[in-house]
């Protein structure tokens, strides 16, 4: 059995470092087709099996099973009729807009700045979501001019925070969806899936062109990270809120203590 673990090498990697990567990537898809902040847990998990390699190879190995596992996702929101193509379409342009800017920022700022500010952030949101027990499974009362402002300005200041950090980018998303645009649960995560998958392919194909990709790995992981994709958005679409904003509060507190950990450890994360 050892030597079954040991001897395949794939990418330069034995193929027990590849089961780790592909276990922390479907667990990572499972979430990550609920509640977003996927990234929370594939990202280490990346970092984690590449030991001292430098930490771009990492994060650009973990872009392809990401891509590809959200594709699956988003197609079984869509396939449901649950992606509102007039308020999210513009929001593709308005997220990857403000990732760009995010990014422009994050070159010319310390990104301590904002892990401090996100430790005393993520309470208060946390505290939110929590005092709103019951999460909608039909949409609010609202204005739909206001609703599309706000969706769309939602879609360019986190598009802005993936560009500059990115962990937790869909939790948020589907927070201000729902507590401001007030979508219903199922519609949220619908179009958080867009959203989320036009970032996953541009910084897919950024980091192809840039060489930090191993495309064995990354593929062989894609095969989690679709079944994690496909079995977390089913449950998503049956139980609603029942299911999601419990997820939302799990990933709350990963997001926090991984930026604690940041600010703690920073050799770790490179």
């Amino acid at each position: 059995m050892l030597q079954f673990l040991t001897a395949p090498q794939i990418d330069g990697f034995p193929l027990w470092v590849v089961l780790l990567i592909c276990v922390g990537v479907f667990l990572a898809s499972f979430m990550d087709a609920i509640a977003g902040g996927g990234g929370i847990i594939s990202a280490p998990t990346h970092l984690i099996a590449f030991g001292s390699l430098p930490a771009p190879y990492a994060l650009g190995t973990n872009k392809v099973s990401a891509a590809i596992g959200t594709c699956f996702s988003t197609a079984r929101f869509i396939k449901n009729g649950y992606v509102d193509w007039r308020l999210f379409g513009p929001s593709i342009f308005f997220s990857l807009t403000g990732s760009v800017a995010g990014t422009w920022l994050q070159h010319r700022t310390p990104d301590a700045v904002l892990k401090y500010m996100l430790l005393a952030v993520l309470p208060v949101v946390a505290f939110i979501t929590l005092r709103n027990r019951e999460w909608p499974d039909e949409p609010g009362e609202i204005d739909r001019r206001k609703q599309i402002a706000i969706v769309w300005a939602a879609a360019f200041v986190i598009g802005g925070y993936d560009g500059y950090y990115g962990p937790g980018t869909g939790t948020f998303l589907m927070i201000m969806f729902i507590r401001l645009a007030k979508l219903d649960t199922r519609h949220a995560a619908g179009g958080v899936k867009v959203i989320n998958l036009a970032s996953n392919i541009g910084s897919l194909f950024t980091q192809l062109a840039s060489g930090y990709v191993f495309l064995g790995v990354g593929l062989i992981a894609s095969v989690a990270s679709i079944a994690g994709h496909y079995i977390g958005s089913g449950l998503a679409i049956k139980n609603g809120s029942r299911i999601v904003r419990p997820a939302v509060i799990i990933v709350l507190i990963l997001l926090t203590v991984k930026v604690g950990s940041e600010l703690l450890f920073p050799d770790f994360w490179g």
